[in-house]
């Protein structure tokens, strides 16, 4: 399962989903918390990934910046979330804001019928001004308050999203819970890539990609994958995890986004396990 900023109609966007869509399938992922996926009345790109790998989708609009609106008065953008496994229940909560600077930004829950029993899948997109990491830390506490409401059974809650804030940030930190009292009492959230290589810097921003270069900002680490302890059995623990569309596919890279790919055990049984990609 994992996460990915597509970048919406920017740049070569048809280029860009071709590369996108090669990219999806060779995951072979069971569940994705997507960012910035258009639909223009015509064609649905979340609709268009899922249908080519055999998976539901839901799907929520986040008005966005005005930067978004180049795309033309027709394209919607959005964050969705790919299931192999049915979607039988899906929430939304909008998040907070600033007055004078209402982008629409939410948090969105999926819950899947997965073999293991229901799992809350969350994604969500924040902010993204660098001077904007005081409103972030208020939109990942209604989060976390969000996401601690609407915990579905004993399988650990995932969230995945761009959260455009570096790991040791305030709201980054906030939100795990473990470098500082977490933002709900008693609950704990795991940036999957503590179990990643640790000299593997997992740049999802990252200056090599040329459209990152573009906006002369420094790389980082921005986009995440958070899952909640462990259970009893080992449901939900982390067992690998790497970076896709952190190269470019052929001659384009497909994002100005990498994305986050873990492996999580979904453990059916206390001797019987499966793996979830």
């Amino acid at each position: 399962m994992g996460t990915w900023n597509v970048w919406g109609r920017f740049g070569q966007w048809e280029r860009r989903s071709d590369a996108i869509a090669a990219i999806f399938a060779d995951s072979d992922a069971d569940l994705w918390g997507l960012q910035e996926v258009w639909r223009d009345g015509q064609r649905d790109q979340a609709l268009e990934l899922a249908e080519q790998s055999g998976l539901h989708t839901a799907w929520w609009r986040v008005p966005g910046p005005p930067s978004w609106r180049q795309h033309g008065p027709n394209v919607r953008m959005g964050n969705a979330v790919l299931s192999r496994w049915p979607i039988i229940d899906r929430l939304e909560m909008k998040l907070p804001t600033r007055p004078g600077h209402d982008e629409g930004r939410n948090v969105t829950c999926a819950v899947v019928d997965a073999p293991a029993g229901p799992i809350a899948f969350f994604t969500t997109q924040l902010t993204s001004a660098p001077t904007d990491s005081a409103l972030r830390v208020t939109q990942v506490a209604a989060i976390a308050r969000f996401v601690a409401k609407h915990r579905v059974s004993t399988f650990p809650p995932i969230v995945t999203g761009d959260f455009n804030a570096l790991p040791d940030s305030d709201e980054i930190r906030l939100f795990e819970g473990h470098l500082t009292e977490p933002a709900v009492a008693g609950s704990l959230l795991v940036d999957v890539w503590r179990y990643a290589d640790p000299r593997a810097p997992g740049l999802t921003w990252d200056r090599a990609n040329p459209h990152v270069q573009a906006t002369f900002e420094p790389g980082g680490r921005i986009d995440y994958v958070f899952v909640g302890p462990p259970g009893p059995s080992g449901h939900g623990h982390v067992e690998a995890v790497e970076l896709i569309g952190d190269e470019p596919c052929g001659d384009i890279w497909a994002s100005d986004h990498a994305g986050v790919l873990v492996d999580l055990n979904i453990a059916i049984g206390v001797d019987d396990h499966a793996h979830g990609r």
